[in-house]
């Protein structure tokens, strides 16, 4: 072999060998390479209690994933209440790679924690529902307004007889920061207004300590002595109007808020009055937005800031008797046949409900 044909032989490999370790790079590689590419998002709910978050929050979001990244993939976990249990699915997305997370804290305080550690390895995470100090963006609904909205309401509904109404006051679970907000909210519309709030409790969004607490609130002012009632959300407001009912108490305004089946069923039997709409089809896609411009790089498109975070935050609005049909049904959230079961036909035809 002489010099020219050696030096062309020893080109070829080295090019050859360059390529091998290419395509051995490509196909498995760097674990982090892999990582830093991933499609995957993550999406950790709360909890279950509440319908909306698994019949609505959960498709709305995938869908709207879906439609903006055809690679993309959601994982996808609820907490059922557990922030031991969340941190533990959070931890796990880390670990398998995922760059965003859409993050509805169980404990907001001890999430703000999660958000720094998640930082420091290069993961963004969006606030959903319920705000996070530190986080790279926040969706959710003016959660004072779906307070007052819901004090406003149950003013309204009281009429004349609100300036010496006792109100029974559900509220929800201290660790979600929405509590206190829709808590504050409804305090600014009520406070001076009725006779006074007479009773007051958490009922950490479970219809079961909800009810007890109805009951404790009954047994401690007399059933004769309650003239309305808040409950923070529709779930509640389940078992509220359950132990209301047992101790034979009726037509008395109880409002809700999230626009559960359930709730807008009792809304059009007539022992519910109102619940506040927040509509996923604003909430989920915004968030959904959100999580794969983060993915991709892209400007995140937030409306503002809350706290120095960027932020969209969509108006609610009151669902009672009156606008079923314009809110919830006009929006494709339910279907008439959805809410309007056999014995409630005839009063879904006389509120216009089809």
């Amino acid at each position: 072999m002489n010099a020219v044909t050696r030096r062309a032989v020893i080109a070829t490999a080295a090019v050859s060998m360059a390529l091998s370790l290419a395509a051995c790079g490509q196909a498995g590689g760097d674990d982090s390479a892999d990582k830093g590419s991933s499609t995957k998002i993550g999406l950790l709910l709360p909890e279950n209690k509440t319908a909306r978050y698994e019949a609505l929050d959960k498709p709305q979001f995938e869908k709207a994933v879906k439609a903006a990244c055809g690679d993309c993939e959601v994982v996808y976990n609820n907490a059922v209440s557990d922030v031991v249990k969340q941190k533990q699915q959070f931890d796990q997305l880390i670990a398998d790679g995922v760059k965003v997370i859409a993050l509805g804290s169980v404990d907001a305080t001890k999430a703000a924690g999660w958000v720094t550690e998640a930082k420091a390895k290069g993961v963004k995470v969006i606030a959903y529902d319920r705000a996070v100090k530190g986080a790279d963006a926040y969706v959710s609904h003016d959660n004072n307004k779906v307070g007052e909205l819901q004090g406003q309401a149950l003013l309204a509904a009281l009429g004349g007889k609100a300036a010496t109404a006792n109100v029974v006051m559900i509220n929800g679970d201290e660790k979600d920061p929405n509590a206190a907000l829709f808590k504050a909210g409804a305090h600014a519309a009520l406070d001076g207004k009725v006779g006074k709030v007479a009773y007051e409790a958490s009922g950490e969004w479970d219809p079961k300590v909800a009810g007890e607490k109805m009951s404790a609130a009954i047994s401690s002012l007399g059933k004769d002595k309650i003239n309305a009632v808040y409950s923070a959300n529709d779930g509640m407001a389940g078992g509220i109007i359950t132990s209301l009912e047992n101790a034979g108490i009726k037509n008395i305004p109880v409002g809700g808020q999230d626009a559960e089946v359930a709730g807008i069923q009792r809304i059009i039997a007539g022992t519910q009055t109102f619940t506040i709409y927040k509509s996923p089809l604003q909430l989920a896609p915004e968030a959904a937005k959100f999580a794969v411009n983060l993915l991709q790089g892209k400007e995140l498109g937030a409306q503002g800031a809350t706290d120095g975070v960027p932020s969209t935050l969509f108006p609610p609005v009151v669902v009672d008797k009156t606008n079923i049909q314009s809110t919830v049904v006009k929006d494709g959230i339910y279907k008439a046949a959805d809410l309007c079961t056999s014995d409630l036909a005839a009063k879904c035809t006389e509120l216009g409900v089809k």
